[in-house]
């Protein structure tokens, strides 16, 4: 049986050598690993849902121990795409610098398509993206991810009024009171913070299915899947949490 743990090194990369000296048809490979540059059409093509969500486990959790990573090969990956690009996925995720999704899943250039919007909320155009991203360009799965200690969160908790922000906020505020939480409900209790920024992601995750018509046709044939998942600042975990889109 394949192990799952090495699922996202043959999705998303082409393993043309392994670490360590070893003879491979009778030639010795050198003590690196070489990457693929970057994801092909047939390759996206091969993937469903499920796995491609499994090869973003895999990539955090070789980010989180420090492992070898695809990030060496930046400059292979854009010579590879320059001609055309298949992404797997489209990720809506936070602004928050310390939150790159590609980074924290260890995904290249060509392998996703990223939005990035101060708490992750699901707007007109970010829809659009999105079924751009699924029905014309074929990404298979959309990952709404948002963060603890969302600074977005605590400015909606905290009914911030600032120029265009108030606006964004607001979008947050259902989520905030749609949270059951039992303790005390601000912007200075990290916990709740958190709570509220995972119950953003599920409301997002509903909006977007309810609002596109174009991404819930796909959704219902499984040919896209919608997921979520929390970054965790302090550990580097990504944690994951599929589930239903309907409302």
């Amino acid at each position: 049986m394949n192990d799952p743990k090495n699922f996202g090194r043959r999705a998303f990369l082409k393993i043309a050598g392994v670490t360590g000296a070893v003879t491979l048809a009778g030639s010795a490979v050198p003590a690196r690993i070489a990457w693929a540059a970057a994801l092909t059409k047939a390759q996206r093509d091969r993937m469903t849902p499920d796995e491609i969500i499994e090869a973003m486990k895999n990539g955090n959790e070789r980010f989180r121990k420090g492992q070898r990573t695809r990030q060496e090969e930046y400059l292979a990956q854009q010579r590879a795409s320059a001609k055309g690009q298949y992404p797997a996925a489209v990720i809506l995720s936070c602004i928050d610098s310390r939150a790159p999704a590609e980074m924290i899943m260890d995904l290249g250039i060509g392998d996703v398509f990223n939005a990035r919007v101060a708490g992750n909320v699901a707007n007109e155009d970010i829809l659009g993206s999105m079924e751009f991203a699924c029905q014309v360009a074929g990404a298979k799965v959309i990952l709404v991810m948002g963060h603890t200690a969302c600074g977005a969160i605590k400015g909606a908790i905290d009914h911030v009024q600032l120029g265009n922000l108030t606006g964004l906020l607001a979008k947050i505020r259902p989520a905030v009171d749609a949270t059951s939480y039992q303790g005390e409900r601000s912007a200075k209790n990290y916990a709740f913070v958190d709570a509220v920024a995972r119950k953003n992601v599920e409301l997002a995750m509903k909006d977007i299915h309810g609002r596109s018509a174009v991404i819930a046709a796909l959704e219902a044939k499984g040919a896209v899947k919608i997921a979520g998942a929390m970054y965790n600042l302090e550990t580097a975990d990504v944690d994951f949490f599929p589930m239903t889109s309907r409302p």
